[in-house]
């Protein structure tokens, strides 16, 4: 074998790219990674990672400037929005850092430039300007198997495109040129929510403006009004049902026309607007028309172990479809590459993939809404329990939450689980542990949780659905 042939190449060294190649490195398969930026990807460079830092300092920042709750005193409390940026910055790099070991560490070639499908198992390597000094670029490469893991990108409206200035994506929103006094927030989705509750927190007047008739349209509808009441009370302006139907860019603000279900509008001016409508995949420019690569609606088709419609030829992540999350990308990235050693795999299963938002407060869910669950014809029972009846969460000083379960009322079986409240997204991985080993409400109930903590709301909630809760 060559220098410039592998066993797998992956194109994209994001969460999903880079899990993998680790994987295949441990299988023993010669492996390399292609990026033309940042190892980490969007995740750890410009989304999932530097928002929760930025989250992480907004949150501190609240509980000083609400210091004398817990018996304490603070004065002279405020920010300086360069600093944490910087942080959030110091945080990312520290990461993409850490990835560029991992590589080494597991001898993982990474060739830095844009990658092009020239023929099956064969791409062609645009070099990058960014490119480290002595490392491996531009050229052709071939590959026994190539996995396409090239991430997504924020979606763009006709008429109401980012310009970088006055209305941003996330990538302008991590790093603002000062503190807008007023932000308008189009899309009520995770990454909107996220960064409305930043920007709130530290004082911008923040308008969220969402089409769907609930914010954080997947989430659960008790969820989700939980959410915006919460929202609202710390101040935020939150329009639902209603959508921007045009912008007017002055000099250093924006004008939005705003148009409500009922064919009322009003305009509202902020000094800046973000565009949080979602993201899309980035399968252009790879060549994947002239292989004959099958694509529906901006995504490769796949199967549940990453192959497309051509031999050899993989995708995970993003570009493979929703649900668009890191941890998603890594597992598919786990079952393509143990697919292609051979190794006994389940398909990847949406149904038990968990989501988190975090914003404050926090959201996390896995499986079925109840509204989904009684649209597919299942007869379910459900469970609540609220925080306030939690001890852990009186003396945290956040008794504001609701856990809530769904069951499966003829089998017991847990189809779903939606939570809201402090650590909520540390909670959920419990029971997305439970719905994997198909846990019933017995095993559940049956369960010893420890006291005192958050996650006997849980517990809670399981006995509700049963009518056996204990603390309300």
């Amino acid at each position: 074998m060559s220098d410039t042939s592998y066993d797998i190449i992956i194109i994209g060294g994001g969460p999903g790219g880079y899990v993998a190649a680790i994987r295949a490195a441990q299988l023993g398969f010669k492996t390399a990674v292609v990026e033309k930026s940042h190892l980490g990807g969007i995740c750890l460079n410009w989304g999932c990672i530097p928002t929760k830092a930025l989250l992480r300092s907004a949150e501190i920042y609240h509980y000083m400037e609400h210091a004398k709750d817990y018996g304490l005193s603070a004065s002279g409390v405020g920010f300086d929005i360069n600093a944490v940026i910087q942080r959030s910055r110091g945080v990312a790099s520290q990461l993409s850092t850490g990835v560029g070991f991992l590589m080494k560490k597991n001898k993982i070639d990474v060739i830095w430039g844009k990658a092009t499908l020239s023929a099956p198992g064969k791409l062609k390597v645009e070099a990058a300007e960014n490119a480290p000094k002595g490392a491996l670029g531009g050229g052709d490469y071939a590959a026994k198997n190539i996995i396409i893991a090239t991430g997504a990108r924020p979606r763009a409206l006709p008429g109401i495109e980012p310009d970088k200035k006055l209305i941003w994506t996330y990538f302008e929103a991590l790093k603002p040129d000062r503190m807008p006094k007023s932000l308008l927030v189009m899309g009520s989705g995770a990454i909107g929510i996220e960064f409305a509750s930043f920007y709130r927190t530290l004082g911008a007047e923040v308008t969220v403006v969402e089409v769907m008739p609930q914010i954080l349209p997947v989430e659960d509808h008790e969820i989700a009004a939980h959410v915006r009441k919460r929202l609202e009370k710390q101040g935020m302006k939150i329009l639902t049902d209603a959508k921007v139907a045009g912008v007017k860019k002055n000099a250093d603000s924006v004008t939005a026309t705003v148009v409500t279900k009922d064919g009322k509008s009003q305009e509202i001016t902020a000094d800046r607007m973000i565009s949080a409508v979602g993201v899309q995949g980035n399968i252009e420019g790879l060549g994947l028309e002239a292989l004959g690569v099958k694509t529906d609606r901006g995504c490769i088709v796949t199967d549940g172990l990453g192959r497309t419609n051509v031999p050899g030829l993989y995708a995970i992540g993003d570009v493979a479809g929703p649900p668009m999350l890191a941890h998603k990308a890594e597992h598919e990235g786990v079952i393509c590459v143990e697919g292609i050693k051979g190794l006994h795999v389940h398909p990847m299963d949406k149904a038990k993939i968990p989501g988190c938002t975090y914003c404050n407060p926090q959201v996390a869910s896995v499986g079925l809404t109840e509204n989904k669950a009684k649209e597919a014809g299942r007869k379910i029972r459900v469970g609540r329990f609220p925080f306030i009846g939690n001890g852990k969460a009186i003396a945290l000083g956040e008794p504001e939450g609701l856990v809530k379960t769904i069951f499966d009322a003829e089998t017991g079986e847990l189809i779903g689980a939606h939570m809201v409240g402090a650590e909520v997204t540390e909670l959920i991985q419990g029971f997305v542990v439970a719905m994997n080993l198909e846990t019933t409400e017995e095993d559940l109930m049956h369960t010893v949780f420890p006291h005192p903590t958050l996650s006997e709301t849980m517990h809670e909630s399981v006995l509700d659905a049963y009518g056996r809760v204990i603390h309300t």
